[in-house]
């Protein structure tokens, strides 16, 4: 069974299907076999992103498809080293569901109290539904300035929580790249792409950890059966 890492949030446009394609695109890349699923009937973006990657021959090895429900998502990609979730941009009744698949469930936010506080509201809300604290983290995006990362990181981290490491800056050349079916670090800007660069890298450390966890936990449970 893959690694399961969902993408959720309160609200719409705070970066929930950019840093999803952007897991999946980077973990590609390293030599996983990645299935990123779009839990959004309605909007469809990563299948949209998909249809785009087709049209400017992006070279992809990421299975990209849509699902109503997230069971249907994870039998799909039973076979993956990792599959990625993106929601809707609302909390309902699916997304405790869809967050207790999961291993890891990452929330980003802007900087803005209008993002932040129901940030915090929705880790709230997963904790007292069961998910643990060790599942979730926040990752920061659609900053413009050093001041505002540190505050948001702040407010965020004083609620109890884990902030990713680096941060993802409002740039039209993130957009960009996505329109063309890229992802956040293939844009034309070099910078841009570091800074892509180290918030994946952060993910992908946890991704690692818990495909180890994974395997040791497999290796325990055949030394018990072969007992």
């Amino acid at each position: 069974m893959p690694i399961v890492v969902a993408f959720v949030s309160q609200k719409g446009g705070v970066g929930k299907s950019t840093l999803a394609r952007a897991l999946a695109s980077v973990a590609a890349h390293g030599g996983l076999k990645v299935v990123l699923a779009d839990l959004d009937p309605h909007q469809q973006t990563l299948v949209q992103w998909q249809r785009a990657r087709k049209a400017n021959k992006v070279s992809s090895k990421i299975a990209v498809a849509a699902f109503d429900r997230v069971e249907d998502a994870v039998a799909a990609a039973a076979r993956a080293d990792l599959l990625v979730l993106d929601t809707p941009g609302q909390i309902n009744r699916s997304t405790l569901d869809i967050a207790r698949h999961a291993h890891l469930v990452v929330q980003p936010s802007g900087a803005s109290a209008d993002d932040l506080h129901p940030t915090v509201l929705v880790f709230h809300e997963l904790v007292g539904a069961g998910i643990p604290k060790s599942r979730q983290v926040a990752a920061l995006c659609r900053l413009l300035t050093e001041d505002e990362e540190e505050a948001a990181r702040l407010y965020i981290e004083e609620a109890g929580y884990e902030v990713l490491p680096g941060s993802i800056p409002e740039s039209a050349s993130y957009r960009l790249a996505q329109n063309r079916g890229q992802s956040l670090t293939q844009t034309v800007d070099k910078s841009l792409n570091k800074r892509a660069d180290a918030l994946m890298e952060a993910l992908l450390v946890k991704v690692a950890t818990l495909m180890e966890s994974a395997g040791e936990s497999a290796r325990r449970k055949s030394k018990g059966d072969a007992a």
